[in-house]
């Protein structure tokens, strides 16, 4: 699959920071759109597409209105169908609560499912001390949810306190972001042992339910330590008990045995249905020597 086929887009100024760091670890296998009303948002984006909010860049952003920003969004839908008609696949990535991310992300996902893309969304919800921004992110993710085929909750109280404890900035130091998208992109655009495409995707998706994902990265030989990883990411709490589906991607260094492979999708895969479907992809890098990166997907979750 071309880059072509795939698309990441950050919507709003957070949106696409993350995008922006994300894109330089794959940049070679998926096309960048950045959304923003704001100037900031869009600076040092010369390999991206670059699409303003408004008929000018305003600090003001969309005033917090996501009436606002979803009209300006849906105004410059002749734009987004040019980039979005050779693309299969769409992985935005925003914060809700705001009007270029309540109300501009929920209109991309709108666009890119017209087209028949596949959307993947990476949603972060406000800090649980902003109680106006959480009211609008609840507003607007039911929306969101219903035009993506995989919807992933973040909480940035959750991402804040991870970043703290790694001592870098929790709005650029998202390593968790930047792991899911390249796992994701690894998993449909690269050969492997064991090979994945957007098929297997979407079978797992459609089993109905919520769906979201689980990315670790560590050592092979602590299959359920990586899982606990997983599951105490910063993502909202999530309970994947008798989950109905599951897609996992394992890559790991030229060492990696069945062994070990075996063992972590037996790890992965022992809270969910027994007779759910789960498809198995796996592939070697070099880089990943003596380590071990999974990136599952599982669809018919509960989220709490």
């Amino acid at each position: 699959m071309d880059n072509s086929s795939l698309l990441m887009v950050g919507i709003g100024g957070l949106g696409c920071a993350w995008a922006k760091r994300a894109h330089s670890r794959c940049e070679r296998n998926i096309d960048l759109l950045l959304v923003d009303s704001d100037a900031r948002g869009l600076e040092s984006s010369t390999q991206a597409h670059v699409l303003q909010l408004g008929p000018t860049l305003e600090s003001s952003g969309c005033a917090g209105l996501p009436q606002l920003g979803e009209q300006r969004m849906r105004a410059l839908s002749d734009f987004t169908s040019r980039v979005l008609e050779p693309v299969e696949l769409v992985i935005i990535l925003t914060a809700l609560g705001g009007g270029s991310g309540s109300g501009a992300a929920p209109e991309m996902a709108r666009q890119a499912k017209r087209r028949g893309a596949m959307v993947i969304s990476v949603a972060a919800f406000p800090f649980e001390a902003q109680q106006t921004r959480r009211a609008v992110a609840e507003e607007s993710i039911a929306a969101l949810e219903s035009y993506s085929d995989v919807c992933v909750r973040l909480s940035l109280d959750r991402l804040a306190w991870q970043a703290r404890e790694r001592g870098v900035d929790w709005r650029l130091g998202a390593a968790w972001i930047e792991e899911f998208v390249e796992g994701i992109v690894a998993t449909i655009s690269h050969l492997g042992l064991i090979n994945l495409d957007l098929m297997d995707l979407r079978s797992i998706v459609s089993k109905g339910g919520a769906s979201t994902l689980l990315v670790a990265e560590g050592d092979p030989e602590q299959p359920m330590r990586l899982f606990k990883q997983a599951i105490e990411s910063p993502l909202y709490d999530v309970n994947i008990s008798g989950a109905r589906g599951c897609l996992i991607q394992v890559e790991g260094g030229t060492g990696l045995t069945i062994h070990q492979l075996n063992a972590v999708t037996d790890a992965f895969t022992s809270g969910i249905h027994q007779d759910a479907q789960v498809i198995l992809g796996a592939r070697t890098t070099p880089e990943l020597e003596g380590k071990i990166r999974v990136v599952a997907i599982v669809s018919g979750v509960g989220i709490h």
